[in-house]
């Protein structure tokens, strides 16, 4: 490391001192610019690459040097340069390679000759897979995305174009980052990076995790999952051969070596699949350079299209390196359009650091002190890659904008105008909307603000058969109290027309960044208390919408309430390794309710509501107590990484599972408490991608009770059940079973949940169908407390319908029973799944 950073000071001092620049332009034959060649120096892997308009820079000591240039599909050009003066101009004007076929005689039912070439590309392919079994460089990344039109309304809302940054047409550069990172890396799968400076248009993180794409793996994975979560086979792949077609366009002479221009064609759409053209040198088999792109015809989601770009080079003469590469995606849907460029220019290799022992920790990444402190000279005198007139632009519009906001930060005409950029309350928001108003003040080097959001009128309506219908009042005033802290108060208030019931409480939650042993961690604080209405399932397996609907429409009364004066107070703490403590203790009065209504929108004589107290219960009583309960919860994950920043690390992830702990106290004799219990649970779930044969997920866990002497409803272990259409606990419930049928005090219980997303693995070749792009996902659930309480049941299904629907076909099997078939609807997909992320 001290090297490293000796090495960067001297280029520093140079470069302010005595550095002189060479620049050009790259272009073709007719004179056009070949955007983001590569030019570099001989010998090194010093160099730079051309930005989209064929420009190059780079800041060089006087002296005497030989230039390459080279393009994909193109003459490599080498150029002697004495740089002697401050700046001087030197412009590559590059010939297209003369490509030469063999004359090979390709009988009928023979092949290509490519294929012979692939074949021993893929002999070689994990021999440069391991050839470098760690090594260090540098990168520098530059990410820049622009709108190319947005639609004038989205989803019946106005769209606000100035406040996104583009002009009346929709156009406009939304994002633009710089980066330079040290990449560290050993053999099979540790990595480190070390940003040194990061840089984002109007301030804050840029684009710092370089794109390691190496398509001598087996799959290669195309900047992030979600973009396809099975991966990608790579064109020399070891069973390549079963997906690609392969078409020898050409060969050309470079520095000794014949290089073959095969084309690569995928053998059937909706694989997850490249095409475009892949450069192999003879005899030693190595990849020169790709110029692949993948399209959503190949399993690409959320994109139109995305083009690989990589040139490689020698940094030995028997190691070959990426030297750049471009990453270049489109998308347009529902009228947006955008299109962005990400280019990752590598230097300074090392094949061999001579890591110290220990190096790879848990850290993955790591920002420098300084990383956000370099001035613009700094950028300008280290940039490889020009910027071009429109990114010169947006970095000199939207700095100046957020200096303005920082220099007026605490001006009071900064203030108002925060202010009178709210909009106005209007009846639509009242009704349906909701309303959000902020207050915006100073305190010490910041601007924080107040705020209050109350929800919709008509979103709080809520019906059931206890209350009828319900009139709800649920605001929610934030208060920011100072530095990471934020008090927030939730009064819920609640009128049963029918029962008329008010129901009262406040919540109060208190949260605070603080250290422990010198390591970050956030604490919340929970008060609460009042008068409430709740499920006997604390888990609330059916919310208020699935419950208005059944009991209105089909008149299935399914949610089980009782009332309780309670008092609540939590404390949690989240680790900085993300492992979670939970301590709460809960003091309720339990009032037990029947059913006041049996209004129903369509009347129906054949059924009737069934009574409040659930009929599974109806030889268990259920009448006023109180009851004292302590709740303890430990979650936690073994391996986890982290972003280290400055002041604080960043939980980042782990490829282990994750593990909880949870145990619960009935208290008895204290302020007239009559449960006494001991409930305890350990659970473990997990999400293992397996690339190209699809996702598993599970969560499995056990429990009991150790102690039942005194358990009344609420604090039975109930199973999750589900009776409606729809399901998003698929991990944590049972898709058919009935809600309470299965609740137990038994001192052990067992449950399993698992299912495989095959993400495309079984539909995409099922012809016309795989155009759609759903996908199978298939699974179980169950659980076991005795031979008389079991439950089975096993699903299969299809996701990803409209990127976010799921729809599964459930059968459910239980000891005496008859087999139960059931369809239910839920999320799932590539946007499913954010939105159950999000839930």
């Amino acid at each position: 490391m001290m090297k490293y950073l000796s090495a960067l000071f001297c280029l520093l001092i140079a470069g302010l001192c005595k550095a002189n620049t060479i620049r050009g332009r790259v272009t073709n034959e007719k004179d056009q610019p070949l955007p983001y060649a590569t030019v570099f120096i001989k010998g090194t892997t010093t160099g730079t690459t051309t930005n989209a308009a064929g420009q190059y820079q780079l800041e060089l000591a006087p002296g005497n040097y030989t230039l390459i240039c080279q393009y994909i599909g193109y003459r490599k050009t080498t150029v002697e340069v004495q740089l002697s003066t401050p700046l001087q101009t030197l412009d590559f004007h590059l010939e297209p390679v003369n490509m030469q076929i063999r004359e090979v005689v390709i009988k009928a039912g023979g092949e290509d000759p490519a294929y012979a070439i692939i074949r021993q590309a893929i002999k070689k392919r994990r021999f440069y897979q391991q050839q470098v079994k760690e090594y260090s460089c540098m990168s520098y990344i530059k990410g820049a995305i622009a709108m190319n039109g947005v639609p004038d309304r989205f989803l019946g809302k106005k769209m606000d174009k100035k406040e996104m940054g583009v002009d009346s047409a929709g156009k406009g550069m939304v994002f633009l980052s710089e980066s330079v990172t040290k990449i560290v890396a050993r053999q099979p799968d540790k990595i480190k990076l070390e940003v040194i400076s990061s840089r984002k248009s109007g301030g804050g993180l840029g684009l710092d995790f370089p794109a390691i794409i190496s398509f001598y793996d087996n799959n290669v994975s195309a900047v992030i999952t979600q973009m396809g979560p099975r991966g990608y086979i790579s064109p020399i792949a070891e069973n390549a051969l079963s997906y690609y077609k392969y078409r020898l366009e050409g060969e050309f002479q470079e520095d000794g070596h014949t290089v073959s221009r095969i084309k690569v064609m995928p053998k059937r759409k909706q694989e997850p699949l490249f095409s475009g053209y892949i450069f192999i040198t003879d005899k030693d088999w190595r990849i020169h350079s790709t110029d692949l792109i993948l399209t959503n015809e190949y399993q690409l989601e959320l994109m139109d299209t995305l083009q690989i770009r990589q040139t490689h080079v020698p940094v030995t003469p028997e190691v070959w390196r990426i030297k750049d590469q471009v990453l270049h995606f489109a998308v347009k849907r529902f009228g947006f359009g955008m299109s962005g460029n990400f280019v990752n220019v590598y230097s300074d290799y090392n094949v061999q650091p001579n890591l110290p022992a220990g190096y790879f920790d848990k850290t993955l990444m790591k920002y420098d002190t300084a990383f956000d402190k370099q001035p613009r000279s700094w950028w300008d005198s280290i940039r490889p890659v020009p910027l071009e007139q429109a990114e010169v632009k947006d970095y000199r519009e939207k700095d100046s904008i957020a200096k303005a906001e920082r220099d007026s930060a605490f001006s009071r005409y900064r203030l108002d105008s925060l202010q009178q950029k709210q909009k106005p309350v209007k009846m639509m928001d009242v009704l349906w909307n909701g309303v959000k108003h902020q207050y915006y003040f100073r305190r010490d080097s910041a601007i924080l603000y107040h705020s209050l959001q109350v929800k919709s009128l008509l979103k709080s309506l809520k019906y059931n058969t206890v209350e009828g219908l319900v009139l709800a009042l649920e605001p929610t005033l934030t208060l920011n109290t100072g530095k990471e802290n934020t008090l927030k108060i939730s009064p819920f208030i609640r009128y049963g027309l029918s029962n008329t019931h008010l129901n009262a409480y406040t919540q109060i939650d208190f949260s605070n960044g603080s250290r422990l042993k010198n390591r970050y961690g956030r604490n919340n604080w929970t008060l609460a208390g009042g008068k409430r209405i709740s499920q006997f399932n604390q888990d609330n397996p059916i919310d208020n919408i699935a419950n208005e609907f059944y009991t209105l429409l089909l008149k299935e009364n399914y949610m089980k309430l009782y009332e309780n004066w309670f008092g609540h107070l939590q404390y949690s703490r989240t680790f900085q390794t993300n492992d979670k403590l939970t301590a709460g203790i809960t003091y309720e009065s339990r009032i037990p309710v029947e059913n006041t209504t049996d209004f129903v929108i369509f009347r129906n004589d054949r059924k009737q509501f069934t009574p409040n107290h659930p009929n599974e219960f109806s030889n268990i009583p259920f009448t006023r107590h109180q009851a004292l309960v302590l709740d303890l919860h430990f979650r936690f994950q073994p391996g986890q990484q982290f972003i280290e920043l400055p002041d604080r690390k960043i939980p980042f992830g782990s490829k282990y599972p994750t593990f909880e702990i949870a145990y619960s106290k009935g208290i008895p004799n204290v302020a007239n408490s009559i449960v006494d219990f001991d409930k305890w649970q350990f659970a473990v779930r997990d999400d293992m991608n397996f690339k190209l044969f699809g996702a598993f997920r599970y969560h499995v866990s056990v429990g009991g009770f150790i102690n039942d002497r005194n358990v009344q409803l609420p604090d039975y272990q109930h199973f999750n059940g589900n009776q409606t259409f729809y399901n998003t606990k698929y991990l944590n419930s049972f898709q058919l079973a009935p809600y309470y049928r299965y609740s137990t005090t038994a001192p052990f219980y067992a449950t399993a949940n698992v299912e495989h997303h095959f993400n495309g693995l079984l539909t995409n070749k099922i012809p016309l169908f795989n155009r759609l792009k759903w996908h199978l996902v298939a699974g179980s659930n169950a659980f076991y407390v005795n031979s008389d309480n079991n439950y089975v049941e096993v699903f299969g299904g299809i996701e990803n319908i409209f990127k976010m629907i799921r729809v599964d076909v459930v059968a459910g099997y239980q000891t005496k029973e008859d087999t139960r078939i059931g369809v239910r609807v839920g999320f799932g997909g590539i946007l499913g799944g954010m939105v159950k992320a999000q839930q």
